[in-house]
């Protein structure tokens, strides 16, 4: 049965503020988070492991937290990484809220922790419409997964800070449309950056990174017209 109007706006109402005081908490610490959402299958966590493995390289302290329906796949293969991981079951939640994400990080995530990258569960309708506390959203899409996306999930690529196109290696073999999809996106969100990324090869790997830093350290993200917050920006964030 679905929740009525009413009912909707209060939890999401409620979790709004719950998500701005993780939002500010976090940031007084100096942790600049990014809320990453997908479709099941569009490479993020491979892309994520890469990422986290180059932060560390970089001397960049990062965790990452990660949400599945079932199993702890995916902190497996992050950890690989090298960074510190916490997975969380869902049971059947198809979508992480901010109560969640505070519930967990209590009492685990590193002190010196300076970037937590939330990998949110595999699914572009529910989870646009709850902010996590991030200061920076970031939707991807496989190549695979055909140009017309963004205009089926407007509220996600509309939301988005930044887009990331993944498997970009498959991208002759599927027929993919670059131009086409680009398009898409503007029609949603005008001015995003898109990042063309493949884990593979290790495209898009470096920008990803820079990107999220940016703003971690006070850049101002882009503003996307369905905006999950007010800012899309750290705000004055403590050394590392």
């Amino acid at each position: 049965m679905c929740q009525s109007e009413e009912v909707t706006r209060a939890v999401l109402a409620r979790n709004d503020g719950l998500a701005a005081s993780l939002r500010g908490d976090l940031a007084a610490r100096g942790v600049g988070v990014v809320n990453l959402l997908s479709s099941p299958g569009s490479g993020k966590t491979e892309l994520l492991g890469r990422v986290l493995a180059r932060a560390r390289e970089r001397g960049v302290p990062v965790a990452a937290f990660t949400a599945d329906l079932a199993t702890e796949n995916d902190a497996k293969r992050l950890a690989r990484s090298g960074a510190p991981v916490k997975q969380l079951l869902t049971d059947g939640l198809c979508h992480l809220e901010a109560r969640q994400v505070r519930g967990h990080l209590e009492g685990w995530l590193p002190p010196d922790t300076a970037l937590l990258f939330v990998e949110n569960v595999g699914n572009l309708v529910c989870p646009a419409s709850y902010d996590l506390g991030e200061h920076l959203r970031i939707v991807l899409m496989a190549v695979t997964e055909g140009e017309d996306k963004p205009a089926k999930y407007p509220t996600a690529f509309g939301s988005a800070h930044l887009v990331v196109l993944t498997k970009t290696d498959l991208a002759g073999p599927a027929g993919f449309d670059a131009t086409a999809f680009a398009e898409q996106v503007r029609r949603v969100n005008p001015g995003v950056e898109i990042v063309r990324s493949c884990a593979r090869t290790g495209e898009g790997v470096d920008t990803v990174l820079e990107r999220v830093l940016a703003v971690r350290d006070g850049a101002p993200a882009h503003r996307p017209p369905l905006a999950p917050h007010p800012h899309g920006h750290v705000h004055a964030p403590t050394a590392s």
